[in-house]
């Protein structure tokens, strides 16, 4: 009878990566994680979560020599940026999870500063893209504006303090990330403030960290089409709480487990 195997220890860290149709972008993002992660094998995971890609995401990824595991995820079929976050971070096995775009718009050198905020006695530290001189590349003027204006309507629909709940750059500890994303309802591009509304129901102590960032051309949202989604989005988030779904879901789960 052969031997049973032996289970790895845990990464240190996992940064998830969601992607669709990022065959282009993927392999200098993740050139640039190998030369910055490289040398911390076996403390290094990385997953990238593939949502119903039509072009070769899988196999460029899968082509890719790391010197840190790697991971392609397969979402069923084109599912929306929030449900592959969602998947990633519940498959990640890391102490620290990093969720990060697949354009690496925040250089991973900035992951430091969220780990700081850990250290520090923060749950969860979200990159924000609030101090002007910090932007190396901006986003067109209307789409910096339209940003402005959902998180307006998410301090003032949800409560959260937060300047900037969307930038792509959020790290968890393993603990928070746990409790909060098997709560995660929304699967588009409107998870972020439900996450942050999520961490804010359960009491974790989340910290706001201004990171560089370089808007990089190729993005997915079509503002005008996902604007109103987003915006339903937070109504139902809203509308969720009042109603106890996220309490309710949160005592079944602490009853599993």
């Amino acid at each position: 009878m052969p031997a049973a195997a032996i289970p790895s220890p845990a990464p240190e860290l996992s940064i998830v990566i969601p992607a669709f149709n990022e065959e282009q972008r993927l392999p200098r993002t993740l050139a640039e994680l190998e030369r910055a992660l490289g040398r911390r094998r076996g403390e290094v995971e990385v997953l990238v979560v593939d949502d119903g890609s039509s072009d070769a995401t899988a196999s460029v990824v899968r082509a890719f020599r790391a010197s840190f595991p790697l991971r392609v995820l397969a979402n069923p079929g084109n599912r929306g940026k929030g449900y592959s976050v969602r998947h990633g971070m519940l498959a990640a096995r890391g102490r620290y999870l990093l969720f990060t775009d697949a354009d690496l718009s925040a250089p991973i050198g900035e992951l430091a500063k969220l780990r700081a905020a850990l250290d520090a006695g923060a749950d969860i530290a979200i990159g924000s893209r609030a101090e002007a001189e910090l932007i190396q590349a901006h986003q067109s003027r209307f789409r910096e504006s339209a940003g402005r204006c959902f998180n307006r309507l998410v301090v003032l629909t949800l409560g959260l303090p937060f300047r900037d709940t969307q930038c792509g750059f959020k790290l968890f500890r393993q603990e928070a990330a746990a409790r909060i994303f098997p709560l995660q309802r929304i699967e588009g591009w409107g998870f972020d403030p439900e996450l942050l509304f999520l961490a804010k129901l359960q009491g974790w102590k989340v910290q706001e960290v201004p990171v560089v960032w370089a808007h990089a051309p190729g993005a997915k949202i079509r503002l005008l089409r996902d604007s109103g989604r987003m915006f339903a989005d937070l109504v139902r988030i809203r509308w969720y709480a009042l109603r106890g779904g996220y309490r309710r879901a949160a005592a079944r789960d602490a009853a599993v487990a």
